[in-house]
């Protein structure tokens, strides 16, 4: 986190829990004002009772994002919360957008966000890195959660973990789903949870699920997240193991997260 709290933050707010968490984290480190850019259909409207401002956009609003951040006085911001990955192909963009996504080869989260950022730092707003005001959440070494693992998961997620490495790498997605040295799936534009429905449904049960971090991981968006409905789908699809990235990962709602993880049988252990 930055030496300095600012006295005012923006948060860009995605779909999930991530932006109140954001929103409570901030207020008790010390930040006064909290402003909220939010998106219809993506954004929880719960959120308005947690900021002192928002304004609902759709995505895609890039002139009205810069414009509500100006005028709220707004030099700090994090993007919290994932946009659905329809909604990135679904984009009904401004004349601004449109310009920004006119100048990108590739059209991916990691581009068009970097982009975005390119275009708030032109309006003096930093984009802060997503673990700001939630180092807490960060995954610490070891086993989190669960049994302990056997000799036959170590190895699926050792393996896993090579291929999730190189996948990310690629740009392809951070997820694989693992069963006895066989990749059963691989995530690439419909998420995490979807990966795991589709995982879980080939290795039937006991599947080894691998999360990590891209090697150039870019911390102000796009960071691998484990939340509560992450290890509900985990559970749904008899997933046995759960392996995440030391100190690059953000377990949302911890204590529940382990709770369940506990319940339904599931290993959460980083590396």
């Amino acid at each position: 986190m930055q030496t300095r709290t600012p006295e005012v933050l923006g948060i860009i707010a995605g779909n999930g829990v991530y932006p109140r968490l954001v929103a409570d984290s901030a207020r008790k480190a010390g930040v006064e004002k909290i402003i909220a850019a939010a998106f219809t259909d993506e954004t929880d409207q719960v959120l308005d009772q947690q900021v002192d401002a928002i304004e609902w956009m759709r995505v895609g609003q890039l002139s009205r994002l810069l414009k509500f951040f100006r005028e709220q006085n707004i030099h700090h911001a994090i993007m919290a919360g994932q946009i659905a990955p329809k909604n990135l192909f679904d984009l009904r963009p401004d004349w601004k957008a449109l310009l920004v996504l006119a100048k990108l080869k590739q059209r991916n989260a990691e581009s068009i966000f970097a982009a975005i950022a390119d275009e708030l730092a032109k309006v003096d707003v930093e984009l802060l890195s997503v673990t700001t005001f939630l180092e807490d959440s960060l995954a610490p070494a070891g086993l989190i959660a669960g049994p302990k693992l056997t000799r036959r998961e170590e190895e699926d997620v050792a393996f896993g973990w090579k291929i999730a490495k190189e996948v990310a790498r690629l740009d392809v997605g951070q997820t694989v789903i693992v069963k006895n040295g066989t990749i059963v799936a691989v995530e690439a534009l419909e998420g995490t949870n979807e990966t795991i429905k589709r995982g879980g449904n080939f290795a039937r049960k006991g599947a080894v699920m691998v999360k990590v971090a891209k090697p150039n991981q870019d911390m102000r968006f796009d960071v691998p997240v484990i939340g509560v409905e992450t290890i509900r789908i985990a559970a749904d699809a008899k997933l046995r193991t759960i392996a995440i990235e030391v100190g690059k990962t953000l377990l949302l709602e911890r204590d529940e997260i382990i709770d369940l993880a506990d319940r339904s049988k599931i290993s959460i252990v980083a590396r």
